[in-house]
């Protein structure tokens, strides 16, 4: 008997250790939302803090929500769901032009929205193969690049300190960090090296003098989530469009993460598994507008975990969800994340986003590019969606809600890789049934 409770123990610790390996994993790239966000609506410290660990609370909701298989909801698979950054450019456009209600207005949209589609979405994989889902992917990545080395600079390119050289260095530093962890480290510390980089990096410029600890000092010890903490939703029609269409692209990301995940663990998905995992997201974007945080979606980081570990139970990504949810209701371990500087975060963040492009590079590997419509599909969407993304401003004679809906280079990808993969590729299918 007292071998057998302590065998359960060891089990219940290696899961555990398993879970906190999941939580790190993704915990720097979906702290790194509410940051862009909450600082590009110029939130106050007192107010980042609690945008950060309420967003790490729901964190732990919405895992929860995607792992217990219901009638309704839940893919049933070892994933976790956290901010996706898909929802950064849009969001920060609607808050800054429209107000945090209406963004937060535009999120329970499309939270209805995903919902409601679940079922006819996960009929529709026709219309997303390698062609639109690796132009789309390639896009979310390298359209987040100049974010990041804006940061590095030191976030404002007005400001005289912009690309100040000890910033510059630091910045570029954390990125080596990150860089010698993937070349020499293996399993864990591989796979936590963005992490173990921005802590670094953080370390770095504290030993200069270049950290303040006065978020910690300033933050409670513990606060419960308050539903429309910042503002009461606001529903503007292009804006819940504009945040709809963003959704529906990181319904096709998650689409890939299930398929990928049910691959390792021997599962085959059926319609009826799909169908829940979009509406677990519903869900959760849903209690993202009501908590005044952000949509959720599944991480694709932890894919790799799961292949590192081997392990393809769902008891170490319930311990991961609880770990989420207690770090969310303290809210001095939220700030800690504040004292790291933007150069830091944009070191870590080149390599983050960079991957995230390079793993759409991957995708495309496996379209017939001896094709040349498939040639012209990518290319057309990939130029116009960074086209966009760096000159969005060349939509500016349009009306503002056209505009909102259109100045995001994610959407445009999306809308015309679909397109011109209909246009080209649909009609091939009759001639080849002809033959």
């Amino acid at each position: 008997m007292i071998i057998l409770q302590e065998i359960r123990s060891e089990s219940k610790f290696k899961n555990a250790l398993l879970g906190f390996q999941h939580l790190l994993t993704m915990y720097s790239g979906d702290v790194i939302v509410p940051l862009l966000i909450g600082t590009a609506l110029h939130f106050s410290a007192a107010e980042m803090t609690y945008l950060i660990s309420t967003d790490i609370f729901m964190c732990g909701i919405a895992t929860l929500l995607q792992l217990k298989r219901t009638p309704l909801t839940g893919i049933g698979l070892p994933v976790v769901l956290g901010c996706a950054v898909q929802y950064i450019a849009p969001l920060k456009a609607i808050g800054g032009q429209l107000g945090v209600g209406a963004m937060y207005g535009a999120i329970i949209g499309a939270g209805i929205f995903m919902f409601l589609i679940a079922g006819l979405f996960s009929k529709l994989r026709k219309f997303f193969p390698p062609v639109v889902t690796g132009s789309l992917i390639t896009v979310i990545g390298f359209s987040l690049i100049p974010v990041a080395v804006q940061d590095i600079g030191g976030s404002d390119p007005s400001a005289a300190s912009f690309g100040n050289g000890t910033h510059l260095l630091i910045g570029l530093a954390t990125l080596f960090i990150i860089v010698l962890l993937n070349v020499y480290a293996k399993g864990f510390f591989k796979a936590i090296s963005v992490l173990i980089g921005m802590l670094a990096g953080t370390v770095i410029a504290g030993s200069m003098g270049l950290v303040s600890l006065s978020s910690i000092s300033q933050a409670s010890w513990f606060r419960l989530p308050i539903p429309f903490y910042f503002s009461t939703p606001h529903f503007e029609w292009s804006s819940i469009v504009t945040i709809s269409l963003v959704a529906l692209t990181t319904m096709v990301e998650s689409t890939g993460v299930f398929f990928a995940l049910g691959d390792i663990v021997d599962r085959k998905l059926t319609s009826d598994d799909l169908k829940r995992g979009y509406r677990s997201e519903g869900i959760a974007a849903i209690l993202g507008g009501i908590f005044n945080t952000f949509p959720y979606s599944t991480f694709s980081e932890n894919v790799g975990v799961v292949q590192i570990s081997g392990i393809k139970s769902r008891k170490p990504i319930y311990y991961s969800a609880v770990f989420l949810l207690l770090l969310g209701l303290l809210p001095k371990a939220a700030a800690i994340v504040l004292i790291m500087p933007d150069y830091v975060l944009g070191g870590a963040m080149i390599a983050m986003f960079g991957m995230v492009g390079v793993q759409g590079i991957r995708v495309l590997q496996k379209v017939d590019f001896d094709d040349n419509d498939n040639l012209l599909i990518v290319a057309v969407s990939v130029g116009l969606g960074l086209g966009i993304t760096f000159y969005p401003q060349i939509l500016k004679s349009l009306p503002e809600s056209v505009n909102i809906i259109l100045n995001n280079g994610v959407v445009i990808t999306s809308l015309t890789a679909v397109i011109l993969n209909v246009l080209f590729n649909f009609r091939k299918k009759p001639a080849k049934a002809e033959q």
